[in-house]
């Protein structure tokens, strides 16, 4: 997982203008960053990749069902080819 980056310097600065003091300013921006690097955050990486897991596996479930489809559809086959001959 990435995390956010930004200009901590602008942050602090934003934060002055906005009528903080400088001490007051510069605590936020490192709760900020604290706040921040205890959270994960996806990408689009991130998904595109989970994504490209997510289809692997359904087509290995899709190919486990169609082996199993074609089995049962051969043993029915096998069971009323052995009842026809013994009826």
């Amino acid at each position: 997982m990435a995390t956010i980056t930004f200009d901590t310097h602008k942050f602090i600065s934003t934060l002055i203008e906005a009528g903080f003091e400088a001490k007051q300013a510069e605590a936020v921006s490192e709760a900020f960053k604290v706040a921040q690097s205890d959270t994960d955050i996806a990408t689009k990486r991130d998904l595109r990749e989970l994504e490209l897991r997510l289809d692997s596996k359904f087509l290995e479930l899709e190919n486990k069902l169609v082996k199993w489809g074609i089995g049962l559809a051969l043993g029915q086959v096998a069971v009323i080819a052995a009842l026809v001959k013994i009826l």
